[in-house]
């Protein structure tokens, strides 16, 4: 039975700390490297970087061979196809745009658990999904949560829609292991399954970038630093605890902790500007926490 408490809590919270964390770093690369060109340099340095720990994967009696169709779609759908949709995302679409699309999460979560996985959500998982989305928008609107009717749709959000509803399908992949073989197997096999054919697959779209004339790298020494640190932070830790916190507390709980990506983001763009939070940051953390807290309460039917 899926459950919430302070272990899991904590794998959640990291892993979206370190998605904020890449989101900084991913600005700061911005002209120093193409979107889709970082996504592939960024992948195939986490693989080779779990190489020791993982090469067992690749053994002929490894349970990837035995569940190889399902892992080239958590490959597509984990780190393939959404890292690439969103760096191409945030080559049309503002940052608010991209973040208060990508809130939309837990919606995705509740709807594809629904229909595809026959989990239907309680009155509090949706009253929650409200509350947290409101505390998302109370940070990317700055506590004026009119301007959200100013704002307008661009390609850039098309893709950051599909790569939200992408990673919830991810989500709800990896919270239900494919036999009792994948069960039983060890962290880092079944990490390095995703990040391998993950990269397989960025490397395809790369590809394209390269066709198109579109790929450029022009990386200095803290440009290096950046992409070492979003290859172990944001994608070896981070996804290693998004899997542990999605299998303890469920899909549609964990979603939730997602709406605290933008909050750490501005926290962390408050940080490096030297200016001091604001009001709003707090009020949107506690509608954030209140509506993970929500969601996560057991539902008594009377």
């Amino acid at each position: 039975m899926p459950q919430l408490n302070l272990a899991t809590a904590f794998y959640l919270l990291t892993a979206t700390l370190l998605w904020a964390a890449n989101a900084i770093a991913g600005r700061l690369l911005v002209g120093s490297i193409s979107p889709i060109t970082l996504s592939a340099l960024r992948w195939g340095l986490a693989a080779l970087m779990l190489l020791p720990f993982g090469w067992r994967v690749f053994k002929r009696s490894s349970a990837l061979w035995h569940n190889k169709s399902r892992f080239l779609i958590l490959g597509l759908l984990g780190v393939g196809s959404y890292n690439v949709l969103l760096y191409l995302a945030l080559q049309t679409s503002t940052a608010i745009n991209v973040t208060l699309i990508g809130a939309s999460m837990p919606i995705w979560m509740l709807l594809i658990g629904a229909v595809f996985y026959q989990v239907k959500p309680n009155y509090l998982q949706m009253i929650g999904a409200v509350v947290s989305i409101l505390g998302v928008m109370m940070v990317l609107t700055r506590g004026e949560l009119v301007t959200i009717f100013s704002m307008q749709v661009v390609i850039g959000d098309l893709f950051i829609m599909l790569a939200t509803i992408l990673w919830a399908f991810y989500s709800w992949m990896i919270s239900r292991p494919g036999d009792s073989t994948e069960r039983q197997w060890p962290w880092a096999e079944f990490l390095m399954a995703q990040v391998m054919i993950g990269f397989l697959w960025t490397g395809i779209f790369d590809c394209f970038e390269v066709a198109s004339g579109n790929a450029f790298i022009d990386l200095q020494f803290w440009s290096w630093v950046l992409i070492l640190f979003v290859a172990i932070g944001p994608s070896l830790v981070a996804y290693r605890f998004w899997g542990v916190g999605v299998t303890k507390a469920g899909p549609t709980v964990a979603s939730f902790f997602a709406n605290l990506i933008p909050l750490f983001t501005a926290l962390l763009s408050t940080v490096l500007l030297g200016d001091a939070p604001q009001m709003f940051h707090g009020l949107a953390f506690l509608l954030i926490v209140s509506g993970i807290l929500i969601s996560s309460a057991k539902f008594k039917k009377h």
